[in-house]
């Protein structure tokens, strides 16, 4: 006969460890390619030592002359506040109940809740890794008291649970639980009445996931923004904040890639900021761009094996990947070895005073587990990366 305490330590000693490789390294290839560490973690925050340009104390001079002046190299600190992750999974009393008398039902049970738990956190923490850490998902473009339109599916996933709210992330309508979405006209169906019609639409509304404005981690979204801060500090100051972006569209038109748009930026990262391509990541689309671009001159492909499982296209020996959340119409061109994952330790289960991670849910014949890591990235070289736009997606 199973039971509760079978559960516990199965998710604890069998099922953490599996869970926790998956997301580590399954949640898309860039993931894979970023270092994890528990190294620069203060308390609740990363702080990290920033050194940048050159020593200064070098010249030339005569046999006898004064030697060059010395200027030690420049430091500044990144300060990055750990994000909080959570993944959670309920089990009914009934569910248990039903499958207490065989061990087989049960294992399927544990297995098909880990499953769908391991579902979501492979979507959104791999949309996060592109965002800005702002947990906005789409704007909102039309509505009506059960269903809306959004500028953009790609983020969106039926059965998520989000928040509408308003541009500067104050919540107008929460815990909305997503029913059915229609990517060809951009609607949003929620499984009840969400709210009276109203001007969302006007009022510059997104959608968010619950809870989490401003709550992210700090995605290539906020390393390629112009403007702003970044880890604390003002890209205005700073220029070597500020990555390479390109942007090869025509009076408004897109345009196609080429080698030569692609070289230009891996160019410009090796002169100005002394930094190496290992990866590139584009949306679907913009990969077919390419590869039609290759094929109108049949250049032969090679296909890489990269950690994971993931294949890529080779770019002079670079893979080239394409991600389902990379944004439309670009290509990034990435320095992976500049960019670390700071976490407080790895994906842990979060444990009562008892030590068991299986709780009842207040009020409700269910019982609750919740997975949790503290981490955020930091690219150590903002400078060192670049990025396309304007590409045409075929």
């Amino acid at each position: 006969m199973v039971s509760l305490s079978t559960a516990d330590n199965a998710l604890k000693e069998v099922y953490l460890g599996v869970l926790s490789n998956q997301l580590n390294t399954n949640i898309n290839p860039l993931l894979a390619r970023i270092n994890q560490t528990t190294a620069d973690v203060w308390g609740k925050e990363i702080r990290k030592v920033a050194p940048f340009g050159i020593n200064g104390g070098i010249g030339a001079g005569t046999e006898t002359g004064e030697l060059p002046v010395s200027a030690e190299n420049n430091y500044e600190q990144f300060v990055l506040s750990l994000k909080n992750l959570y993944g959670k999974l309920e089990i009914s009393d009934k569910a248990i109940r039903a499958s207490e008398n065989s061990s087989g039902a049960f294992v399927n049970l544990l297995t098909n809740e880990m499953d769908g738990l391991l579902k979501a956190s492979i979507f959104n923490f791999g949309r996060m890794l592109y965002g800005d850490g702002s947990g906005f998902l789409a704007d909102i473009t039309e509505n009506d008291e059960t269903s809306l339109m959004v500028d953009s599916t790609k983020n969106l996933i039926e059965g998520m649970v989000v928040d509408i709210v308003s541009g500067s992330g104050n919540p107008i309508k929460q815990n909305l639980r997503i029913k059915t979405i229609d990517k060809t006209t951009g609607t949003v169906t929620f499984f009840a009445a969400a709210f009276t019609a109203s001007a969302y639409d006007s009022l510059g509304y997104k959608l968010c996931v619950q809870g989490s404005y401003n709550n992210e981690i700090t995605g290539l979204g906020a390393i390629f923004k112009t403007t702003g801060s970044l880890y604390g500090l003002d890209k205005a100051a700073y220029n070597w904040l500020v990555p390479y972006t390109k942007d090869i569209s025509k009076d408004g038109a897109t345009s196609d890639i080429t080698d030569i748009v692609i070289q230009t930026a891996i160019d410009n990262m090796e002169e100005d900021a002394d930094s190496k391509v290992d990866f590139i990541v584009c949306s679907s689309g913009v990969k077919r761009n390419y590869q039609s671009y290759l094929a109108s001159y049949r250049t032969n492909v090679n296909i890489l094996e990269l950690e994971g499982g993931y294949k890529a296209i080779s770019y002079n020996g670079i893979p080239l990947v394409s991600d389902r959340f990379a944004p439309a119409n670009t290509m990034y061109l990435l320095n992976t070895n500049e960019f670390n994952l700071h976490q407080l330790c790895d994906w842990k289960w979060l444990e009562g005073e008892d030590g068991r991670v299986i709780k009842q849910t207040p009020g409700k014949p269910t019982y609750q587990a919740t997975l949790v890591k503290y981490a955020d990235i930091i690219c150590n070289k903002p400078k060192g990366q670049a990025k396309i736009s304007g590409i045409t997606e075929s």
